[in-house]
């Protein structure tokens, strides 16, 4: 991916982040709880599973 074309998405990518959180703050919350909830359940997850393979 050419470098100017990268940085101009990352630009876009940072400008909607900050529209969606101005322009509706709950729901952005929301989203990010969701993302967090998963994240978690995946470590949650990995843990369980190393720990049944050494018992």
């Amino acid at each position: 991916m050419p470098p100017k074309l990268r940085t101009a998405l990352i630009w876009a990518t940072a400008v909607f982040l900050v529209y969606a959180v101005v322009t509706s703050p709950d729901r952005s919350a929301d989203v990010v709880r969701a993302l967090w909830d998963v994240v978690t359940d995946a470590f949650a997850s990995f843990a369980m599973f190393f720990q049944n393979l050494t018992s």
